[in-house]
C-alpha cells in the first residue's frame, strides 16, 4: 500500500479540483486502510469502552498521522489541506479519528517553537509511530475554555519545574507517551496581560505516571478515552520547556486553529457518512409498496444535509488554505468548525430519522456515530464561544464577558 510518504500531492490541488476530488490518492489510501476496521470492530470497542489500539497503530505505522511533520524528521511534509482529507475519509468510512487526531496537530507547538534538540529528539519518533504525542493538557475544571485562568502551576527548582494542579477532559492520556502541558509559571495577578506568564512543558507520561501524575478515566456517552489529570509535585526537567518561559499562550494558538480545522474535516466526514447511509437506505427500504426515498418528506432532508455539508466543506477548505499559506486563520478556523459541526449534527439526526427504529440498532453503526458527532457542538470549542468571537473580533460588538 502506498503511504503519504509516496504521495507527493500538488500543494495547490485544492484550488484546481472540487472538494471531494482533492488529494484522490490520499483519500483512496485511507479508504483502503479503514476497510480493515469495519463497523463490527468499532461496535466491540464501544461496548467495552476500549481504545482502538490496532487502528491507531496502523494509521501511525503507515504514515497517515505524520503528514504535517517535515520530511527531514521522517514525515510527509504536506499541508493542513492534505491532513483534512485524511481525517475526512477516516470518518466517512465509519471509523473515528478522535482516537488519534491529536498526533497530527499537537506536535505543531514543538515543531514551531521547540529547540533544534527537542525536535530532533521527539519528531522522528512521533513520525514513525514509535512515540505517541496524543495528549494536550489545557482545560481545567475551574477555567473551562478561559485558558488565561488556568491554575496548574509550575515552580522552577534548579534544573526542574515542579508542577501542581489539575486538568480535565484530557483525551488519550492513558494511551500517550508524551503530553504538551500548559501551565502557569507566573501568577495571573502578577502579569501585565492575562495571557502572560503561561508556559508549555513537554511531559514524558511514561516517567510521570505514579511519580506525581495520576490519571483518572471519565466514563462518557461515547468511547473517547477521556480523563482527568492530577499533578502533585510532578518534576519535569527544565530542558522540556518549549520556547520561552511565559510565552506559551501564543505558542498554542496556532495549534488550536489546526485542531479546529481538522475536527471540522472530521465533521464533514461524519456528515457524508450519514448522507451515504441515509441515501442507500432510503433507496432500498420499501414501505406502502414504494421506496421511502421517493417521498419528498424523506428525500428533502437528505438533500438539505448534502447542501449544508457541501457549503461547510468549502469553509473548511478555505480555512485550511489560509493556514497553509501562513495567513491569519483564527476566525476562519472557528467558523469552519461551527458550520461543519452543525452540518454533521443535522445529518446525524436526519439519518436516524430516515432509518426509523433501525437507526437505534447497534449493528447499523448510526447510533454510535450519532453520539460521536454530537461532541463537536461542544469541543474543542463551543458554538457559543465561536459566535462570541465573531461578534466581538469581526463585527466589533462589545464583549459580553
Amino acid at each position: 500500500m502506498e503511504t503519504p510518504l509516496a504521495l507527493r500531492e500538488d500543494r495547490n490541488a485544492m484550488t484546481a479540483a472540487s472538494h471531494e476530488q482533492s488529494f484522490p490518492d490520499l483519500r483512496e489510501g485511507v479508504r483502503r486502510l479503514c476497510a480493515g476496521f469495519p463497523g463490527a470492530y468499532w461496535q466491540e470497542l464501544d461496548r467495552d469502552r476500549r481504545y482502538p489500539t490496532e487502528f491507531v497503530t496502523t494509521l501511525a505505522s503507515e504514515g497517515w498521522l505524520s503528514v504535517l511533520i517535515p520530511e527531514e524528521y521522517g514525515g510527509s511534509g504536506l499541508g493542513l489541506a492534505a491532513a483534512t482529507a485524511v481525517l475526512e475519509e477516516v470518518h466517512r468510512s465509519g471509523c473515528n479519528g478522535g482516537a488519534a487526531h491529536a498526533q497530527m496537530y499537537t506536535m505543531g507547538t514543538l515543531l514551531r517553537h521547540g529547540s533544534a534538540a527537542q525536535k530532533a529528539q521527539y519528531l522522528p519518533a512521533v513520525a514513525s509511530g514509535a512515540l505517541r504525542l496524543q495528549a494536550f493538557g489545557v482545560t481545567e475544571p475551574t477555567s473551562g475554555t478561559d485558558t488565561t485562568r488556568i491554575r496548574t502551576f509550575a515552580r522552577r527548582e534548579g534544573d526542574h519545574y515542579v508542577v501542581n494542579g489539575q486538568k480535565i477532559w484530557i483525551s488519550r492520556a492513558e494511551h500517550s507517551d508524551l503530553m504538551v502541558l500548559l501551565v502557569r509559571t507566573t501568577a495571573r495577578e502578577d502579569c501585565a496581560k492575562s495571557t502572560d506568564g503561561i508556559s508549555v512543558l513537554m511531559v514524558d507520561m511514561r516517567e510521570a505516571l505514579g511519580n506525581g501524575l495520576t490519571i483518572r478515566p471519565i466514563r462518557t456517552m461515547l468511547n473517547h478515552a477521556t480523563t482527568e489529570l492530577f499533578f502533585d509535585d510532578l518534576r519535569v526537567p527544565a530542558a522540556n520547556l518549549i520556547g520561552e518561559e511565559g510565552k506559551g499562550f501564543r505558542y498554542i494558538l496556532s495549534g488550536m486553529n489546526a485542531e479546529r480545522i481538522l475536527i471540522a474535516a472530521e465533521c464533514i466526514g461524519d456528515a457524508r457518512f450519514f448522507i451515504d447511509r441515509a441515501s442507500a437506505y432510503a433507496g432500498t427500504r420499501e414501505v406502502f409498496g414504494r421506496p421511502i426515498g421517493q417521498n419528498q418528506g424523506v428525500q428533502f432532508p437528505i438533500a438539505r444535509a448534502y447542501v449544508q455539508t457541501t457549503a461547510a466543506a468549502l469553509a473548511v477548505d478555505h480555512a485550511a488554505r489560509l493556514f497553509d499559506e501562513g495567513d491569519p486563520a483564527g476566525t476562519e478556523a472557528n467558523m469552519a468548525k461551527m458550520l461543519a459541526s452543525e452540518a454533521s449534527w443535522y445529518a446525524a439526526d436526519m439519518c436516524v430519522q430516515t432509518h426509523g427504529g433501525f437507526g437505534f440498532a447497534e449493528e447499523y453503526d448510526i447510533e454510535r456515530k450519532f453520539r460521536e458527532t454530537r461532541l463537536y457542538q461542544v469541543a474543542p470549542i463551543s458554538t457559543n464561544l465561536i459566535l462570541s468571537h465573531v461578534a466581538t473580533h469581526v463585527l466589533g460588538l462589545p464583549k459580553s464577558f
